[in-house]
C-alpha cells in the first residue's frame, strides 16, 4: 500500500512540472502586448517616412556603414568612429547624401581598437511646400 502512495505522489508531481511547463511555454509563445501609437505627429515636425537604413560593419580597425534610403527624401548621413586606446583620434567622417532609392557607403578607421562606431541623420533638402490654392 505504502508503495501505490509513493508511485501516486510521483506521478501527481510530474502531472504537475508537466501542466506548469506547459503554461510556461504558452505564456513565452504569447505576442507581447501590442503599445498605442501617438495620435498626434512626431515633436519634431519630421514625417515619419525618413532615414536611410544603415549598416555598420568593424573590421578590425576598419569601420564602414552601408546606407540605403528607401525614402522620398533626401538623407545626410555622417560615421562617427570612437577608438578604443585614448591616444587614438576619434573621428567623424564628411557628410553623403543619399538620395531616395540610392546608396551611400562610409568609411572610418582607427590606428588600434575600434570601441563603438554609429551613424547620424540629417534632412538634405527641406520638405516640399505645398502649392498654393487659386482662389476664385
Amino acid at each position: 500500500m505504502r508503495a501505490i502512495r509513493h508511485g501516486l505522489g510521483a506521478f501527481a508531481s510530474v502531472a504537475v512540472l508537466l501542466t506548469g511547463i506547459a503554461v510556461a511555454a504558452e505564456v513565452r509563445a504569447a505576442p507581447a502586448p501590442a503599445e498605442e501609437l501617438p495620435s498626434s505627429a512626431p515633436a519634431t515636425g519630421e514625417p515619419e517616412n525618413f532615414g536611410a537604413s544603415c549598416r555598420t560593419v568593424v573590421q578590425g580597425s576598419t569601420v564602414t556603414a552601408h546606407c540605403q534610403n528607401p525614402y522620398p527624401r533626401t538623407d545626410r548621413v555622417r560615421l562617427h568612429v570612437e577608438c578604443e586606446r585614448w591616444w587614438d583620434v576619434d573621428s567623424d567622417s564628411a557628410p553623403v547624401d543619399v538620395a531616395p532609392a540610392d546608396y551611400g557607403k562610409l568609411t572610418g578607421r582607427c590606428w588600434k581598437e575600434v570601441r563603438s562606431a554609429w551613424v547620424t541623420h540629417q534632412p538634405a533638402d527641406r520638405a516640399p511646400e505645398p502649392a498654393p490654392v487659386r482662389g476664385s
